[in-house]
């Protein structure tokens, strides 16, 4: 299965809030995206975590 399910946590708060997938093959870096947090109530860069 070339796309795995990974989880996005917010850099600020450090709380989980969203799943997605990627390709790890044409993409091994770790994903970073500005999403919106519920609990920080702003746009926030979202890390990829375990």
């Amino acid at each position: 299965m070339p796309r795995d399910i990974i989880i996005l946590a917010c850099a600020d708060c450090k709380r989980r809030n969203y799943n997605t997938t990627k390709n790890k093959k044409k993409h091994p870096a770790k994903m970073e995206l500005k999403k919106y947090c519920p609990f920080c109530q702003t746009h926030v860069v979202h890390k990829e975590t375990k």
